[in-house]
């Protein structure tokens, strides 16, 4: 390693510490801090970011750069990942004050225990100025980068590097086009499917040990993770080997909790499988979020939700769980995978999901545009879902206050749940070419090849590779919406007996 790159290296470790650190705060205040102690850690959390943010926006951070970038590297070394992805940051960092820094992690403070309060109660009124000050913080940040052709390019960029607004509205289009009136065949043929064997008695504590003994049969390891509850499943991690996952539980609903958990381990096998030797740098994180929901989305829905899976762990779940005594495999099976219309993005099938998505696409431009005013937003949320879905939400908490992350301020975020379950198809679809029997792995509880292949193909490379490179090296394809869509009618054509 040359002294520019150990120099460099130094110099950032102690601002990776800085933010990870922040995380614990955040990690905590989801998890465990009493409600008393909000002011306090927003303050704490604000301290944080804004140092770690004033250290790295630094002239020092500059001059180790530029020597960094003088140093003889191969181009496909890590050093040069590093010095190339550090550039990066560096160039979107220093546009960003460290005031608006600070006040971002503080209005997300204050903004997510109001909106804990908020979808407790049912209030949209108690979060609303929450939002709108999240909403005017992130214009403020978008209008301090580049961007193609408007605001919202901006903050996309931030979680999906390299993706425009027009781009992802053409994919998006293309699978509307397809997807909307494959919905309406499919929930019709669903109309009279009885999906209630899924809102039975389910034991909150069978539901954990079940949720965790598949994660861990998946990969996820427990010595370098855990699990707690929280308000809105979550992944988060301090390090390599510090990686945290968080549910939440209905002991009336069996597919909350437990496809939460598969999901959120899916994010947290990613973080686990990163190269060690990247662990303390910037390049120890998943390349977008396209690419880690892809992960998650494929563990989820790929693996948990197939009938090889259920083959095996059938018993398992007849064991521990006495409302399914009389349950027949193939009627939970159909249950597990019903299409039917849902209010709620987390409880959504697969074919439905992505018009959740797009949905919250299209708001966010409006916020960040103009175009859309936030007081406005239940009732624009309440015809849009209406619009695409045919149901209205009975409340806003089960409307537009469902979700946890415009409290978090990341809006830009949710289009990469849709990209995820695009990519997700593409990359299993090439594991099952390369592995050859996977559907006979799935079906005996074997996890270990697939999680293998995904190390080798995705996790490893941490954010040494984008996303559109790590997708072409593992499928040989750019990002398609058509693996998706075939996946989609073959699987739910064969369920409904429909073409």
């Amino acid at each position: 390693m040359s002294d520019a790159i150990a120099a460099l290296r130094a110099h950032l470790a102690p601002i990776h510490d800085l933010n990870m650190a922040a995380a614990v705060l955040e990690w905590d205040q989801e998890t465990y801090m009493p409600d008393g102690g909000a002011e306090a850690r927003a303050r704490q959390v604000t301290t944080l970011r804004r140092l770690a943010h004033e250290q790295f926006a630094s002239d020092d951070t500059a001059t180790l750069l530029d020597a960094a970038e003088r140093a003889d590297l191969d181009a496909s070394s890590t050093d040069a990942a590093l010095v190339r992805v550090t550039r990066r940051d560096f160039t979107q960092a220093v546009k960003l004050p460290t005031r608006l820094v600070a006040e971002m992690a503080e209005a997300v403070s204050h903004a997510k225990r109001a909106w804990q309060e908020a979808r407790a109660t049912d209030t949209f009124a108690t979060f609303a100025p929450h939002l709108q000050r999240v909403v005017d913080l992130n214009i403020e940040q978008a209008e301090c980068y580049d961007y193609p052709e408007q605001p919202y390019d901006a903050l996309l960029d931030l979680y999906e590097p390299g993706m425009t607004t027009a781009e992802v509205a053409t994919v998006f289009a293309d699978v509307r086009t397809h997807l909307v009136p494959l919905v309406h065949d499919l929930t019709a043929a669903a109309a009279s499917a009885d999906a209630s064997v899924l809102h039975r008695h389910y034991a909150p504590d069978a539901q954990w040990r079940f949720g965790l003994e598949v994660a861990e049969a998946f990969g996820f390891d427990m010595t370098r993770g855990r699990q707690d509850r929280s308000a809105h499943p979550f992944t988060t991690n301090f390090a390599v080997d510090d990686v945290r996952l968080t549910t939440r539980i209905d002991p009336q609903f069996f597919s909350p909790g437990f496809f939460g958990t598969l999901h959120e381990a899916g994010h947290g096998m990613y973080e686990q499988g990163i190269d060690a030797a990247l662990s303390g740098t910037r390049l120890a994180a998943g390349t977008s979020l396209g690419v880690h929901e892809s992960q998650s989305r494929l563990w989820e829905n790929l693996v948990g939700r197939s009938r090889p899976f259920w083959n095996h762990y059938w018993p398992r779940a007849q064991a521990l769980f006495p409302s399914l005594a009389d349950v027949e495999l193939d009627a939970f099976y159909r249950a597990l995978n019903h299409v039917a219309a849902s209010p709620i993005r987390v409880e959504a099938d697969e074919v439905t999901y992505n018009l959740h998505i797009m949905l919250r696409f299209e708001i966010e431009q409006g916020l960040i545009g103009g175009t859309m005013a936030v007081d406005d937003l239940p009732a624009i949320w309440n015809d849009r879902m209406e619009s695409y879905l045919g149901i209205r939400p009975e409340s806003d908490a089960n409307g537009v206050l469902q979700d946890i992350h415009w409290s978090l301020g990341a809006i830009g975020y949710f289009p990469t749940y849709a990209l995820g379950n695009l990519m997700s198809v593409q990359l299993f679809n090439q594991a099952r070419t390369d592995l050859g029997d996977l559907d006979a792995q799935i079906g005996r509880g074997a996890f270990g090849a697939l999680l293998e292949w995904l190390r080798t193909k995705v996790h490893c490379y941490g954010r040494t590779r984008s996303a559109a490179e790590i997708l072409h090296d593992a499928t040989g394809q750019t990002l398609q919406a058509q693996p998706w869509l075939d996946y989609i009618r073959q699987k739910y054509g064969a369920l409904y007996g429909i073409a």
